[in-house]
């Protein structure tokens, strides 16, 4: 009896606590000092790490990451497919060493909905608004180029892409971080507000490359963050530049010999069988 009231007191602290003010200090100790599982692979480290319930944003989560050192022979590539594809069928086809997915598409369609050129051919482009055929959609507020990899903030023309040359261009966003700082998020879009599964790239100064995968959509095992959740805690893991890119049911991290290693949510089950196959997707080479 003593046990079952003093759980009760913490979960009424735990409640208490998130309804005020929110404090991030303490969560991002949480991801600094966290005792994170890793293997160091093949030219990059993979490392991830639960967060019991109540332990990170007052809520459970469960943490991929990818990290690429600037020194690392493993470089992106991005991989496309016109039929919708699981990433780990992306991925194995070109013998990845990793992989995750990448910008979003039409689930109906199969098309890219974000600007996607490969090799120097365009296979997407940013979809128009309903009533406006020239601005871009909130979505589309973040670019990605490999080769070296860079991270670019697009003007509102949703051709702007058209100016690049370089041969491997994925549009996708919004925008995380920029130059260090978190850039303002809308407050009236549920995509933003609400915690979903999500996936995200990052650049630190150093130049290592920053993949991660958020589980969500399980209540009490990874709930999922929203969009300022999710850039600090790419600010957390050193993260100066960060891009955030499609999530939900599509959040996949792929790991040689290791197979799906997070739990994709499209199944309705935490297991590795949750797949949503996808348009697109980013690998490690």
């Amino acid at each position: 009896m003593k046990r079952l009231f003093t759980l009760a007191l913490l979960t009424v602290w735990c409640l208490s606590a998130c309804s005020q003010t929110v404090d991030y200090s303490n969560d991002s100790l949480r991801i600094v000092n966290a005792e994170w599982s890793t293997d160091s692979l093949d030219g990059f480290v993979f490392k991830n790490y639960h967060f019991g319930e109540g332990e990170l944003f007052c809520s459970a989560q469960h943490l991929f990451v990818i990290e690429i050192p600037a020194g690392s022979p493993r470089r992106l590539a991005f991989a496309y497919d016109s039929i919708l594809t699981p990433v780990d069928t992306l991925a194995e086809r070109q013998q990845a060493y990793a992989a995750v997915n990448g910008s979003f598409f039409d689930m109906d369609k199969g098309n890219p909905i974000c600007y996607l050129r490969i090799d120097g051919q365009l296979l997407g482009e940013n979809t128009p608004q309903k009533n406006d055929s020239v601005n871009r959609k909130y979505y589309q507020y973040a670019t990605l180029t490999l080769g070296p990899t860079r991270l670019w903030v697009p003007d509102s023309n949703r051709t702007w892409e058209n100016l690049l040359s370089h041969g491997d261009i994925m549009t996708a966003g919004p925008m995380l971080l920029r130059e260090g700082q978190y850039v303002p998020q809308r407050d009236d879009r549920t995509f933003v507000t609400n915690r979903h599964n999500r996936t995200a790239l990052g650049l630190r100064p150093d130049g290592t490359t920053v993949l991660l995968v958020a589980d969500g959509r399980f209540k009490h095992k990874a709930e999922g963050f929203t969009l300022p959740e999710l850039e600090r805690v790419m600010r957390w893991l050193g993260c100066s530049e960060a891009i955030n890119l499609d999530g939900g049911g599509s959040s996949t991290m792929y790991i040689k010999d290791k197979g799906v290693v997070n739990y994709p949510s499209d199944n309705n089950r935490h297991d590795h069988e949750g797949q949503r196959p996808v348009s697109n997707a980013i690998l490690l080479l």
